[in-house]
This record gives structure tokens, sequence and C-alpha cells, in this order.
């Protein structure tokens, strides 16, 4: 009974992975049963921090239609901007001003406020609004969003300047769902909105109006706008940090140098001038990325600036947060940094992991509800950069033993790195191009992981009756066969073009340009510089090509087991393919020198252009085939994505040492924590 529900759970779950975004589906693929799935769905696509809600109309509400008829012609030209013809329909109606005169019973003032091309009608209609001297301009539509909110939305600072200063409890007062103009502002990321409302809107960090703020400035990238928090906004905006991690909001230096001015110390000589120095600094900075950005005309160059700058911004609040929340409620620390940490991980943001762990060593023992460790997220994921902190931990036996223990599944770390299930095969796809190339990219992480377990831990079995090797067997059968086909396609193209340059270069040997010397049977031009150009790069492309042709025919031949996509077939492919650039480039060359040799000395005007056109065909080789060629020299040449990070976290090498406790203790489980990542 319980295995056929669990059969048919995973396959609801599944189904419902596949149906959804890549950006949701980071957020809910590590959750076990499609219930979970569904019930965390549910809270995503319902989220109340929402800009704007439209609720169901009853469109065949027939008083209500014939009530809003008396006002279309108002509406039209609320939308037109048409004062005249609003005011003539106001003299009529002095009071339809205020009435609602949309489906969504909206004024014409809210109406008009959505765009600052109808700003004049707005400021009509603002001096229409009036009652004994004052602006009666508080009106909610359906939701409950006023004139303000309108503006808010439709970008118009200038409007909602006007409004405030009418009514400044405008920016106060919430829909419905409690959003204020501000949270409208700060999810749409717009930095001059934010900064005005902010300072006419009371008590947002005292209540739960400062959590939706912060959580919408995450969003938009606002990371450094200024906003009082407390304890619970700390807790709560370090979970949304984590799934909002962006780097895109421009933002300029010197701005962020004024705003944060370095504090001088009178009283001791020494500090001021270290301040002086690094304000110094900062101005130099500044002024050096302003020369930079001006000689740089397709803006990268500023993209890159601002980029760099937003992310440290947002790594500073990061840190700021972590320390504010172990400061303020270090017992609930555990807790409230659970969800954070697992996301980062399964996210492979390895900034935010890295500060959680120097601000709560002990987070490094939470476990997920499934029972895994940080490191075993990071290798379900295939989170490099976060399983890259394991490096930093200086106790060999205490790594083993963090990898080695089994999970809820009794599966331990090499089971994980063996196993390629959806999400797995998601971004893999993502890393590495081709099929090889990430049968490759599997190959390392398993024989990586298999080198900090246990030796009894590789060959422990799960609770399916099978040893990691099995695991990895079974589950990467279709991505060996996709890596076969696509070596064999990749070898048959290129051993084709191989196989012409060896039969142009072969017959261009035989038939020396410029002829042979009919008693002698040497070349005529032998000797000369361009002929002997020609010899050398002609021997040379045939050897090359000849080389690389033999290099395919091996790839074609080969027996295609898993441990040959490791390094036998790309050290094969690399060969082939430098060998087949060489030749092409040998081939050019000697052409160029053929041409030469045929035209001479007198007819450069013919040489020269034709010599560089020969340069279309290398150039083409190198646009199409050299970032395949160099994808395949960094993953199987260079140190790979696995690697020493900067010692950052003092907690991964010098926090909790645990000596005294031997591997069989934490292969029984008895050093994790009571805390869960779920």
């Amino acid at each position: 009974m319980y295995t056929g529900w669990k059969r048919s759970d995973g396959l609801v779950r599944e189904w419902i992975l596949a149906m959804v975004t890549e950006e949701i589906l980071l957020q809910v693929m590590h959750l076990v049963t499609a219930r979970d799935v569904w019930i965390k769905l549910n809270k995503i696509l319902t989220s109340p921090f929402q800009v704007s809600q439209l609720e169901l109309i009853d469109w065949t509400d027939q008083k209500r239609g014939q009530i809003l008829s008396q006002y279309m012609v108002l509406h039209k030209a609320a939308l037109t901007a048409d004062w005249d013809t609003a005011a003539k329909f106001l003299g009529q109606e002095p009071d339809a001003v205020f009435q609602p005169i949309t489906w969504c019973l909206e004024t014409a003032l809210i109406v008009a406020v959505r765009s600052a091309k109808r700003n004049h009608f707005v400021k009509k209609a603002m001096e229409k609004m009036q009652r004994e001297g004052v602006v009666l301009i508080a009106q909610q539509d359906k939701s409950g969003a006023t004139a303000l909110h309108a503006a808010v939305d439709g970008g118009n600072i200038e409007a909602a300047v006007w409004l405030v200063q009418k009514n400044a409890e405008l920016a106060n007062i919430g829909d419905k769902y409690g959003t204020l103009a501000v949270h409208v502002a700060a999810r749409l990321g717009n930095r001059e909105m934010v900064d005005f409302l902010m300072k006419h809107t009371a008590n947002l960090s005292e209540n739960e109006s400062g959590l939706k703020l912060l959580h919408a400035l995450a969003c938009s990238g606002l990371y450094d706008v200024d906003i009082a928090s407390s304890k619970a906004l700390c807790r709560h905006l370090l979970v949304d940090l984590v799934v909002v991690w962006v780097r895109g909001i421009p933002l300029k230096l010197e701005d962020n140098v004024a705003n944060h001015p370095q504090e001088r110390d009178v009283e001791n000589p020494a500090k001021c001038v270290v301040s002086a120095l690094i304000y110094v600094k900062q101005k130099l900075t500044a002024l050096f990325w302003d020369v930079t950005e001006k000689l740089d005309p397709s803006n990268s160059i500023k993209w890159l600036r601002e980029t760099k700058l937003i992310h440290h911004q947002a790594l500073n609040l990061v840190k700021c947060l972590c320390e504010e929340v172990v400061k303020t409620d270090f017992p609930n620390a555990a807790k409230i940094f659970t969800e954070p940490l697992r996301n980062a991980t399964c996210l492979g943001i390895h900034e935010i992991v890295e500060e959680i762990l120097e601000s709560f060593p002990s987070a490094i023992h939470l476990r997920s509800e499934r029972d895994q460790s940080l490191f075993h997220l990071a290798i379900v994921y295939r989170r490099e950069n976060v399983f890259n902190l394991i490096y930093q931990m200086e106790e060999d036996r205490r790594v083993r033993a963090f990898l080695s223990t089994p999970d809820a599944s009794t599966n331990n770390a090499l089971h994980s790195a063996g196993n390629l299930a959806l999400q797995q095969q998601l971004l893999l796809r993502a890393s590495a191009p081709g099929a090889a190339l990430q049968m490759q990219r599997e190959l390392q992480w398993f024989e990586e992981v298999g080198n900090f377990i246990l030796p009894q831990a590789k060959e422990h079995i799960n609770a399916d009756g099978k040893t990691p090797q099995e695991v990895f067997t079974d589950t990467h059968k279709d991505l060996v066969k996709e890596g076969e086909q696509w070596m064999k396609d990749t070898a048959n193209s290129c051993s084709i073009v191989a196989a012409l340059i060896t039969t142009i270069v072969f017959a261009a040997a035989i038939t020396v340009p410029g002829g042979s010397n009919g008693e002698s049977g040497l070349p005529v031009k032998l000797g000369g510089r361009a002929f002997t150009l020609f010899g050398v790069f002609d021997a040379l492309a045939m050897f090359s090509s000849s080389s690389s042709l033999l290099m395919f025919l091996s790839i074609l031949t080969s027996r295609y087991g898993e441990q040959d996509f490791l390094y036998s077939l790309p050290r094969r492919l690399i060969i082939g393919l430098v060998t087949l650039f060489l030749s092409i480039i040998s081939m050019m060359v000697a052409f160029g020198a053929t041409l030469k040799i045929v035209f001479g000395q007198k007819t450069a005007w013919i040489v020269i252009p034709v010599a560089v056109l020969s340069c279309v065909p290398v150039t083409l080789f190198v646009l199409l085939q050299f970032p395949l060629l160099l994808d395949m020299i960094k993953s199987t040449y260079y140190p790979g994505i696995f690697r020493k990070q900067k010692d950052t976290s003092p907690s991964l090498s010098s926090g909790e040492k645990s000596s005294g406790t031997s591997s069989e203790e934490y292969l029984k489980g008895s050093w994790s924590q009571s805390s869960s990542l779920d």
C-alpha cells in the first residue's frame, strides 16, 4: 500500500515540477511530497506582496451599469486628459468628481493620475475636489487603493508630490491588503519615489509594513535604502534576500560615498589620517570610474561597476542582518537561519552561506527534512560554490563524517552525487554544453565526493539495495547514450573536414605551383622564399590533418564506457580539434604562398585581398568551434570546479572543533542537531 502511494505521489510531484517555471522550481524542488509542493506553490502564487489586485466584477449588475454609463463622458475625458469636456460635464454635475466612474470604483482623479501626460487634468481635478478649503482626495477604489497608489503605479512623481502636499495622510493609507504607496514604489524599484514617500510614511519599522517594505526593497535590489530594522524584520528579510539575490539596479558610486561619509576621531590623529586616506581613495576611485565610463561608448564598464556595487551592498546587508539576529535572538538563531541557509545552498549563493556560518557557526550542523547536511544539499543540487567551502574545514575526519552519514533515505553523500534526478538534469544542462561534457561533469562530482567519504561508505547499500556506484550507473544510462551520440556526431563532422584537407594538401604537394623542370624534374621555383613557405606549411597541413583524422576515427571506434568520458574521450576530441585548427591555418598559409608564386611581385593588388579573404575559414572555425574547445580544455586540464575558496569563514576551519570524537560516532548521527532545514 505504502509503496504504491509513494510511487503515485512521486509521479504527481514530478508532473507538478515539470509545469512550473525555473524560478519557482528552485524554490520547491527540495520538498519531498506532492502535497508539500502544492502548499508551497499556493503560498508563492498567492503572495500578499502584490502591487495591485483586481477582484472579479459582476458585469451583469444592471443597476451599476446604468449609473456608470452616466459618467462615460467623464471617464473618456480623464483617459484623454480632455479637461474642457470634463469641465462642461462637472459644470452640470459638480459632485461627479467624487463619484466612482469605472467598474473598479475608480474616480476621475485615480484614472487620470496614472500618467504624467495627464497632469494638467489632475491639477484641475484636485482644484474641483475642494470643500470648505479642504481637498477631498482620499477616495479608494474597489481594492482600497487611493490616487497616491495610482500615481506611484504609473511612476508619476510630480502628481505624487501634489497629492501628499494636499493630504499628507495619503502616504499612511493602505489598500485592503495593507499595501501602502511606498510598498508599491519599492516593488517597482522606483528609487526617487521611495525616497520621497519614506519621508512622509510613519512607523515603518514597528509593524508588518516594515516587513513588506524590506521585502519589496530586496526584490527590487534597493539594498542601500536606509530603514530602521527590528529583530522580526531581520528574520524575515534574511529569507527573502536568498530568493531575490539580484544584481542589476543602477547606482552611482559617488552617491554611495556621499551617503556614507567616514567618521573622524578628532582625539586620535592617527585615525584621522586613516579616515582622510580612505576618503581620498574613494574620491579617486569614483573619478577613475567616471573617466573610464566616458571612454566606453558601449556602457559595458558602467554596467559592470553598477553590478559589482549592488552585489557589494547586498552582501553588506546580509552581514548586518546575520549579526543582528545573533545579537538580538541567539536562542532562536538556529530556527531563524534554517530556511535562509537551505535556500542559499540550493540556489548556490555561497556568499550568504559563508556569512551565516561566520555569524552562527553552529549552523553547519543543521539538517534538512531528509536529514541531509549543508554539504549533502550542495551535492544534490550540484552547487560547487557551496561545496567548495568544505575545503576550509581543517579536520579531515570531520569532513568524512559529514559526508558519510546516511540521510533519512539511507543515502550518503556519494549516493547523492551518483543520482541524476530531474533537478540535477536541469542544472546540469545549464552548466555544461553537450552531453559528453555533462557526463564528464557528473563523473567529476562523483570522483570528488568519493575522495571525502570513509572507505566503508563507498560500499554502503541504501534502502533500494544499491551502492553509490550502482546508483550512478543506473541513473546515468541515458546520459551515456546521449554523450556517445554527441561525440560520434562531432567526430563525424570534423573527420570529413580533416579528410578534405588531407586530400587537398596532398594533391598540392604533387602538382607544385610554378611547374617542374622538364629535364631535372625539380620545381621551377625551388629555392624561393614563397616556395619554401609553401612546402613547409603544406607538409604541416598534411601531418596535422592526418593526425586529426586518426583522432576522430579513434573516437568513433571507442567503447564509450562511463570512465571514458572523464579523460579519454575529451582528450581525443581536444587533440583532434587542435590539430584540425592547425591544419586549416597551415592550408591557408600554403594557399597564400601559392598565390605569391603564381602572380609574383607585380600583382600584389591581387595577392593581398585574396590572402585576406583566406582568413575567413579560419575565423569561422574559431567562432564556431573554439568555445567548445575552450570548454573542453578547461574541464579536462584546468583545476576544475572544485577548488579552495578564499578563507572568509573562520567557523569552517577553526569554529566548533570536535576533537576526541571518532568517525564512528559521527556515522551514528550523535553530532546532528535537533534543528532541521525544513
